[in-house]
């Protein structure tokens, strides 16, 4: 069925495990094809995922071949897949705008961002990379808080004619504004924030749901989370938390029923462990009342690799936008959108989003 030729705005590790899991399937049938949602997704595989064009702005990534930049520092994830070949696609000089947090100067170099002395890309000349390299889908990988450069990329998305996936916590799809213009354009569009393929919001959310389900009154829960990958330093910087809190502690309230006061619900990153690299610990508590108002609680460790949990997801997601280009559909993509994101513009139970992204890929949905 054709290549699907994406382009990638920030080659950090959730690019990385994205690029290696492409190259990873090559050697796989369906048979033995671990972690991943869907080997055949609308007739396309894993490996029909083409990377034609990259930005970034750190120097030990930009001017390398992507099969070079995606294991250079402070890229930090674990390697699965060492052999990526070279693709002849060389990371171009994105634009900075807020991508880098000023307190990451306070750090090692082989933790933080160093901005390239390169000329930044204007938007006509990221406009031009997208069309000059054929690339059909954008994903937005900017750090979490990036608001102006997430805006930044999804203009260059919308004047270059390119479909956006969304994975970080700046609210586009979720906007009215910017989800007005992609309808307009005709473009499809999924976000807002990839839901991890087994992490700690889409956890919190079962759990969440299996209370209501079986009668338990949830009183109060928390989420923290600690981390030592580029986020969870970018993240100690507190003012570029604000959307990502709300993503989180919006993807739980969600399906909680009667939402719970602000003062029992405590979702988001709680400090950065150097050490952990890439590994996320996820800590969780909720505590209820049965059946006669007796009182429980749970608690759960969570430990993942962050970035490959993500990669499980964003694979599916890009091979549900070139199905919405193969049939001519623009606009948001609700109900990949409810399913992978956890702020998508329509909050679904996962139950309910699952079977929406059935119906969606078999063409029996429009969207």
């Amino acid at each position: 069925m054709g290549k699907i030729k994406i382009a990638i705005a920030g080659i950090g590790n959730c690019a990385s495990s994205l690029i290696q899991g492409v190259e990873y399937y090559k050697d796989r049938s369906p048979k033995d094809a671990i972690g991943l949602m869907h080997w055949d997704l609308g007739g396309y595989k894993p490996f029909d995922i083409e990377v034609v064009a990259a930005f970034d702005v750190d120097v030990r990534k930009v001017g390398k071949d992507i099969s070079e930049a995606i294991f250079a520092l402070p890229n930090c994830t674990t390697v699965f897949c060492c052999s990526v070949p070279r693709t002849g696609v060389i990371v171009k000089m994105g634009k900075v705008l807020d991508g880098v947090s000023e307190h990451m100067a306070d750090y090692d170099d082989s933790r933080k961002f160093i901005v390239s002395k390169a000329p930044e890309s204007e938007k006509e000349q990221v406009i031009k990379e997208l069309k000059d390299s054929g690339a059909e889908i954008l994903l937005n990988y900017m750090p979490v808080g990036s608001e102006q450069a997430t805006q930044f990329y999804a203009e260059c998305a919308l004047e270059a004619g390119v479909a956006f996936v969304n994975n970080m916590p700046v609210f586009i799809a979720s906007n009215p504004d910017w989800a007005a213009r992609f309808a307009e354009k005709g473009i499809p569009i999924i976000g807002d924030d990839i839901k991890a393929q087994l992490g700690a919001t889409i956890t919190h959310r079962t759990l969440v749901d299996l209370f209501r389900k079986r009668g338990v009154k949830l009183e109060r829960t928390y989420q923290l989370n600690t981390g030592g990958n580029t986020d969870f330093l970018n993240m100690l910087n507190r003012s570029r938390l604000a959307s990502k809190k709300e993503s989180k502690t919006e993807a739980v309230q969600s399906v909680v029923g009667k939402r719970l006061d602000d003062d029992n619900i405590h979702v988001g990153p709680s400090d950065y462990v150097p050490w952990q690299n890439d590994n996320k610990v996820c800590f969780l508590r909720m505590e209820g009342k049965l059946f006669g108002d007796v009182p429980m609680n749970i608690e759960l460790r969570l430990s993942v690799e962050d970035s490959p949990n993500s990669a499980g997801v964003v694979i599916d997601a890009i091979r549900c936008c070139r199905l919405a280009l193969d049939r001519g559909i623009g606009g948001i993509l609700y109900s990949p959108s409810a399913y992978f994101m956890k702020h998508p513009p329509r909050q679904f139970t996962d139950d309910e989003a699952y079977n929406m992204t059935l119906e969606f890929i078999a063409g029996t949905r429009d969207n």
